[in-house]
């Protein structure tokens, strides 16, 4: 399976556009008010994709809100970015579920095996985000961090990912897919198609 590329925190259809061109596999869209990328479901309605699926990130709706919002949005899947539990998973549907983790919250690699293991049967994929909750910080994990766990399913590695570091987290972190956000803008929700560009061709897209 080639690598999967997710971009995220799309707010504008030329973007989306933009990314889709480039062989984007997703296209993340974040439904948080807090965040500068919020958008809501008539927009991501309207953006039409030839093959990208559309992921919509979730952090303090309820499972009926996120079910709602794939529905009116037309969204493939849910990624899941705040503290759900697997009977939210289960609700949502285990092949909409894109399940957020972040191993620098955990205080041993025991710890973080756990919850892998707790949430995978729950998930179609996993995302790993740095920092301890939250996302779009623009800051990187330690690419190691994954070098004593074990995966079960595939999995998405996010946090502050540019066309600096990418070949390193890729020889490193061995993910089956990476989530550029921050490290492809130019501001906050809007990309930039220099660092998009020069991130696929990193990627060897």
């Amino acid at each position: 399976m080639s690598l999967l590329i997710k971009v995220c925190g799309m707010t504008s259809v030329e973007d989306a556009a933009m990314c889709e061109e480039l062989g984007a596999d997703f296209l993340g869209f974040i439904f948080h008010p807090s965040s500068p990328r919020n958008v809501d479901a008539d927009f991501v309605r309207s953006i039409k994709t030839e093959g990208a699926k559309k992921v919509g990130v979730f952090v303090k709706q309820s499972a009926a809100e996120v079910i709602e919002i794939l529905k009116n949005g037309a969204l493939d899947f849910a990624q899941l970015h705040g503290g759900q539990n697997e009977e939210f998973c289960k609700t949502v549907g285990k092949e909409r579920v894109i399940k957020v983790l972040w191993p620098q919250k955990y205080d041993s690699v025991k710890e973080f095996q756990t919850d892998i293991d707790r949430f995978a049967p729950y998930c179609s994929y996993m995302l790993f985000d740095a920092g301890n909750c939250g996302g779009g910080h623009g800051v990187s994990l330690p690419f190691d961090v994954f070098k004593d766990v074990t995966i079960p399913g595939p999995w998405l590695l996010a946090g502050g990912l540019s066309a600096d570091n990418l070949k390193e987290a890729l020889f490193i972190a061995e993910p089956n897919g990476v989530d550029l956000n921050s490290g492809v803008e130019s501001e906050p929700g809007k990309k930039d198609e220099k660092k998009l560009a020069a991130a696929f061709e990193a990627i060897g897209r």
